[in-house]
């Protein structure tokens, strides 16, 4: 798939989240509804955000980083567009049930951030089988 086709095809897909969500803000009444209202309400809103931040995140990193590769920058900024959208939905939730302290929030910044490392870790080759090539056995 071509960067181009990449970019409409997301901006597309953004576009139509963002219409779920306007269509869940003003059909669902908070009052009354069930489960059902509330997962729509947050996982429209997860899936509109997580778009517009990769959007935002590569085009940042496509303009800022020119030396770096287009499939690496897609990849960094949907990795932490998933992540920063998932702080913001977990906060969200948090204070909607009256659950939203600092150290909740403290320990959603560090459960976010290990995860991130561990990414990192595992997308340099840290986390790859196979590469014992300084491994020598004798029989």
């Amino acid at each position: 798939m071509s960067l181009r086709s990449y970019l409409i095809l997301m901006f597309l897909a953004t576009a139509m989240c963002w219409l779920g969500f306007g269509f869940t803000l003003f059909t669902i009444n908070p009052e009354s509804t069930n489960n059902i209202g509330f997962t729509l309400f947050y996982s429209s809103l997860f899936l509109s955000l997580i778009g517009t931040s990769a959007i935002a995140g590569f085009m940042i990193r496509f303009v800022g980083m020119k030396k770096v590769l287009a499939s690496v920058s897609v990849r960094e900024a949907f990795r932490q567009s998933f992540l920063f959208t998932s702080f913001i939905i977990v906060t969200l939730f948090l204070l909607s049930q009256d659950l939203f302290s600092w150290g909740n929030l403290i320990l959603l910044v560090l459960g976010l951030s290990v995860l991130e490392f561990f990414m990192l870790g595992y997308n340099s080759g840290v986390g790859e089988l196979g590469d014992d090539k300084d491994v020598s056995v004798n029989s």
